[in-house]
């Protein structure tokens, strides 16, 4: 597992300006070895200068010291640095300031000045030095060798902490921004995921609102039909008993219509079910991303109506809609009009269901009500429209219990199509349904 940045923030445990407490625990560690340094360095510098050696020793390791805060002052610690090469001290306090210094967020020409002072300040002490020693006799070498040094060596103490410096400095800056953009990515991936949630929980409840649809369509105009015959069985059961005979068969076949069509929307539903566990079985772990895009293209393909491997009701079945409406004692006029041609299942079915949950609302709100069925084929649409004259007043209600849905599913499923649906009481008092669906 990889730390995001913020969690490293909050791990910051350090003393004053370290992030950490192993940070400062170094610092103090090479603050006390150039102070050490510095020290004994000093006491080589006070015989040259003619100080007292106590006044060397102090002033090296006051000069070392100054090491400790490198991290909070690197600018500070290399000018001291610079300062002290006359001496010929403060060699390790050198070398881990310019590394600092380069690996710092500094601006790169203060750090390419700074360099380039204690690149001349080490070359001019070294090449002084050893003018001083051949001159003294102490080394019998040429002056070529004296340049050769005092060149080799400022460049040898300069360069390699310069660049290590950068190069630390550019990797830290690296994977500070690596760091930033996981997480960034982390969090677009927790969006993402919250947003697969809600498309997830959209589509089951586009699921539930399309099967509570197709359940009701199926059952509420197959059962108001049956009730209406079994109240015109028990009305004529003694008086007629051929027409109750009859009533009683229609009563049959609403049953088995109704039942065949349940069954064959469970059938539906438990193939995609045992289709979805297989898929599971095959994938068994899914991203959550993945999860409420495919859910989410399972909702739209149901929003816009298709029903799968069953097939749905089509406009060739309005005709025997309407007889078995006229069958249970209705009244009603179907009336085509334009030249009759396929449509896509969908739009068919759409049409057929308007049609029925409309004539279904007429046997319940309406028993006894003039109707009239109009079906329009055109151009580029198909219009639909079931309206209902005033019921008599002698009429007396059905008793079929409503859930208020039946309108609110016609729009829905009109809607998906890019269709217009209108609904609403006429002037003469009845009611009118109409629809208009795009042919394509």
């Amino acid at each position: 597992m990889t730390a995001t940045g913020e969690e490293l923030v909050s791990a910051r445990g350090g003393p004053w300006w370290w992030a950490r407490r192993r940070s400062a625990v170094l610092d103090v560690g090479l603050a006390v070895v150039s102070a050490v340094e510095c020290g004994l360095e000093g006491i080589p510098f006070a015989r040259d200068a003619g100080i007292p050696l106590a006044v060397g020793v102090v002033f090296g390791v006051l000069a070392g010291s100054v090491l400790v805060v490198r991290r909070k002052w690197p600018v500070a610690v290399v000018l001291v640095t610079i300062a002290v090469t006359p001496a010929q001290m403060g060699f390790l306090m050198g070398v881990v300031g310019l590394y600092t210094l380069a690996a710092s967020e500094m601006p790169r020409r203060i750090i390419a000045s700074l360099a380039g002072m204690s690149l001349v300040g080490t070359w001019i002490v070294t090449f002084v030095r050893l003018r001083q020693d051949v001159a003294r006799g102490e080394l019998t070498i040429g002056d070529w060798f004296v340049w050769f040094a005092s060149i080799a060596t400022s460049l040898g103490v300069t360069a390699p902490p310069v660049l290590l410096g950068m190069y630390v400095g550019a990797r830290r800056r690296l994977m500070e921004s690596l760091r930033e953009r996981a997480d960034s990515l982390e969090r677009e991936l927790q969006l993402l995921a919250e947003r697969a949630e809600e498309r997830a929980e959209w589509a089951r409840n586009e699921e539930r609102t399309r099967i509570a649809r197709e359940m009701h369509d199926v059952v509420a105009h197959r059962v108001s039909l049956m009730v209406v015959h079994a109240a015109a069985l028990q009305a004529v059961a003694r008086k007629d008993p051929e027409k109750a005979v009859k009533n009683a068969a229609l009563v049959g076949d609403m049953g088995r219509q109704a039942l065949t069509e349940l069954r064959e929307m469970l059938g539906v539903l438990r193939a995609g079910t045992e289709a979805g566990g297989q898929r599971r079985e095959r994938v068994p772990v899914a991203p959550l991303a993945a999860v409420g895009v495919a859910a989410a293209a399972a909702a739209s393909r149901a929003a816009d109506g298709e029903e799968g491997a069953a097939e749905g009701p089509c406009l060739s079945d309005i005709e025997e809609l309407v007889g078995q409406s006229a069958a249970a004692g209705m009244v009603v006029d179907l009336s085509v009009e334009g030249e009759g041609r396929s449509y896509a299942p969908v739009v068919e079915s759409t049409a057929y269901r308007v049609v029925q949950e409309a004539l279904t609302n007429v046997h319940k709100h309406a028993a006894g009500a003039k109707t009239y069925v109009r079906l329009a084929h055109r151009v580029s649409e198909i219009a639909m429209q079931v309206e209902n004259e005033p019921p008599p007043q002698a009429a007396s209600s059905a008793g079929l219990p409503s859930g208020g849905n039946g309108l609110v599913g016609m729009k829905e499923r009109v809607a998906a199509l890019g269709g217009v649906f209108v609904s609403g009481p006429t002037d003469a008092g009845g009611f009118r349904v109409s629809a208009v669906i795009p042919a394509s």
